[in-house]
């Protein structure tokens, strides 16, 4: 990892790398407020927060670099607590 994208990594704070982690599931922003329990126009703002300090401005890259960087590995998945709340009944994309 290049350690400029390490810092900006760094940067995250805990609640924008729930979000971050949570889009790369696939969650829109509505389940995500559910599943942390915080208004939409909250996650809205984690979400803005953590893309312009990891440097885009697309939701697909955003999932990209979550996955490159291991804030969410490929093979994660939503938890039960995650899925109940959101109402799905399957994990991530699935």
């Amino acid at each position: 990892m290049s350690s400029k994208m390490k810092d900006r990594i760094a940067a995250l704070t805990p609640r924008q790398l729930e979000v971050v982690r949570l889009v790369s599931l696939g969650c829109i922003v509505e389940e995500i407020a559910y599943i942390l329990d915080l208004a939409v126009s909250t996650v809205d703002n984690h979400k803005a927060a953590a893309m312009k300090t990891l440097g885009t401005d697309k939701a697909t890259l955003l999932t990209r670099l979550a996955i490159k960087y291991k804030i969410s590995p490929l093979e994660d998945k939503l938890t039960r607590s995650e899925k109940r709340k959101s109402g799905r009944s399957n994990d991530g994309w699935n």
